[in-house]
């Protein structure tokens, strides 16, 4: 079998890693059954790139206990643990992924992962379907469709829609209420904060919070930071979001202003250069700076590297750049995903829906691409609620159903 990773001989600790979310991931639970026995994706060739962790690989193993033809790599060359790249090859399932691989190695894995010319690609970020539209358009010759799991992502595919040049249907699984409603939010909420936490061993309360955009991800930091006793504050380009921030509770200002007065930053945007030379200069010494998107660009660091007359380790994930006017900058990961480049992820009960829309919704563009179009498709409602109903069940929470007079009351323009 082909495969690319760090060590073998760590295979043991990722089987550990993975044993663990499993107990904690009812739904996955359940569709791994339902796959064993259905083998939905028999003879059918799935890319996967997602950040190359626990969950992500007990996804992997539901996949292909579905019957899939998979390889997978990660979606961030810090996020990838070694561990359980490892035991996913000793489970059999090739995988071309290590942690701090170069730019070129990453360019690499993303393509051998596209090898074997893939018939539904699962994305998070979009660098599968970059490389099919870019530098190997001939490994897209049997792509029925795919999935994409992050707002980031989602945003090419509809710039790649608008200008008419993706080639197959995605579907925005990001977008669908049991992804983005609790991942988004309460996923990022709490392993932003448990990142920043374990890697400062520093106190929230009474420091001041900048949260940069607050669209659900945005909300969910946010939202940790006052639980914690953080004074927030919130940047926003959107005026509705801006509104929605300010009647939440909290300081809404531009980033120009907030440079000065917070202790700790979070960028959650999506957009490049939220934090950067015009800023630097205001910062307090000793501000710690986040990124919480997926791309390593809303913290502008290489024109901090170029203003930096020194940089040092501070701690273990923490990088000191030393300012010409004095003071001191700290940034957590690199400026690359805070909560997985520089720790565990998503708490395992979050991506056990993220994963459910994502099996289901590969199982859908399996069983429907003949009939969709070349664009971005919207997770279907009977996807949403199956997953909400059997999340329901696993935590043992009943609710009311319409009754048959109800339905033709909400149905009926009659009254």
């Amino acid at each position: 079998m082909e495969y690319e990773v760090r060590d073998i001989a760590l295979a043991h600790e990722g089987h550990k890693k993975i044993n663990w979310v499993r107990r904690h991931m009812p739904l996955l639970n359940a569709i791994e059954e339902e796959f064993k026995e259905t083998k939905p994706f028999e003879g059918v060739k799935i890319s996967l790139s997602i950040h190359m962790e626990a969950k992500t690989a007990y996804l992997c193993k539901v996949l292909a206990a579905g019957g899939a033809d998979l390889r997978a790599t990660g979606s961030n060359v810090l996020s990838t643990q070694d561990d359980v790249a490892a035991a996913l090859v000793d489970d059999g399932i090739p995988v071309f992924a290590y942690h701090a691989a170069t730019p070129e190695e990453y360019e690499r894995h993303i393509e051998l992962c596209l090898s074997h010319k893939p018939n539904i690609v699962i994305d998070d970020g979009g660098d599968l379907v970059g490389m099919l539209h870019g530098k190997r358009p001939d490994l897209a010759e049997d792509v029925w469709g795919g999935c994409e799991e992050t707002t980031t992502g989602i945003i090419r595919l509809k710039a790649m829609e608008a200008e008419g040049v993706l080639n197959f249907p995605m579907v925005a699984v990001n977008d669908a209420d049991c992804k983005h409603l609790f991942d988004n939010r309460y996923g990022t909420g709490q392993s932003v904060w448990d990142s920043i936490m374990r890697n400062t061993n520093l106190i929230v309360a009474g420091k001041k919070v900048v949260v940069a955009g607050y669209g659900w991800c945005g909300r969910g930091v946010a939202m940790r930071a006052k639980a914690l006793g953080a004074q927030v504050i919130v940047t926003e380009v959107n005026p509705v979001k801006a509104m929605e921030a300010h009647m939440d509770g909290y300081d809404v200002m531009p980033m120009e202003q907030a440079a000065a007065l917070g202790d700790v930053f979070v960028t959650v945007t999506g957009c490049s250069h939220v934090i950067d030379a015009r800023h630097f200069e205001a910062l307090k010494d000793g501000a710690i700076l986040t990124n919480a998107g997926h791309f390593n660009v809303e913290v502008d660091m290489a024109g901090l590297e170029d203003l930096a007359v020194e940089k040092y380790e501070a701690r273990r994930n923490i990088t000191a750049y030393v300012m010409p006017w004095g003071k001191v900058i700290h940034v957590i990961g690199e400026g690359k995903l805070v909560n997985i480049a520089a720790a565990d992820g998503h708490p395992a009960e979050m991506m056990d829906l993220s994963f459910a829309v994502q099996a289901m919704s590969a199982q859908y563009i399996k069983d429907h691409h003949k009939e969709l179009g070349n664009k971005v498709i919207d997770v279907s409602r009977e996807i949403d609620d199956k997953i909400a109903r059997r999340m329901l069940a696993a935590w043992g929470i009943a609710i009311d159903e319409l009754t048959e007079e109800q339905e033709k009351y909400l149905h009926s323009w009659q009254v």
